[in-house]
């Protein structure tokens, strides 16, 4: 059969080159640290408000912010608590899922070289823009879950 009469098979995978490795590196390293600290500040009961501060939009108007119960939920998600993170802050539970398929992802493509089609097609169709409005509309759904949720136990 001449090659032209092949059926044309798009591959689901490819070799990765050098950069594409150390950058899938220095994600999955990022991504490990993130939840390697969150956990270990869980793990010693550290107390994030005092480091971070108390939510002053929480405490003027006496409801959650935005991003209230988001760091209580990736503590949780940490843990592996993750129905717990999903039920504290649904917003955080999603972006800490994201974010440990981003870490899977990044170590298959650093340690074995191994990329994937759907990953070159993501960020070769995605804008940054499409992005940031996907961040505010989960954001924003997550907060009408807690402030549903606040205002439920007025």
């Amino acid at each position: 059969m001449q090659s032209s009469q092949q059926i044309n098979k798009s591959k689901f995978i490819f070799r990765a080159s050098g950069r594409q490795r150390i950058i899938a590196a220095v994600i999955f390293i990022a991504i490990g640290a993130f939840f390697g600290f969150f956990s270990i500040a869980a793990y010693k009961n550290v107390d994030m408000g005092q480091h971070l501060g108390r939510c002053g939009f929480k405490t003027m108007y006496g409801l959650p912010c935005p991003t209230c119960g988001m760091t209580t939920a990736t503590l949780a998600f940490a843990q592996g608590r993750i129905l717990e993170a999903f039920y504290i802050q649904p917003a955080c539970g999603l972006l800490c899922s994201i974010f440990v398929f981003a870490g899977i992802i990044s170590f298959i493509i650093a340690v074995f070289g191994i990329n994937f089609v759907f990953v070159s097609r993501f960020f070769a169709e995605v804008k940054i823009r499409h992005i940031v409005l996907a961040l505010i509309i989960i954001i924003a759904s997550g907060w009408a879950v807690t402030l549903a949720r606040a205002i439920a136990q007025k």
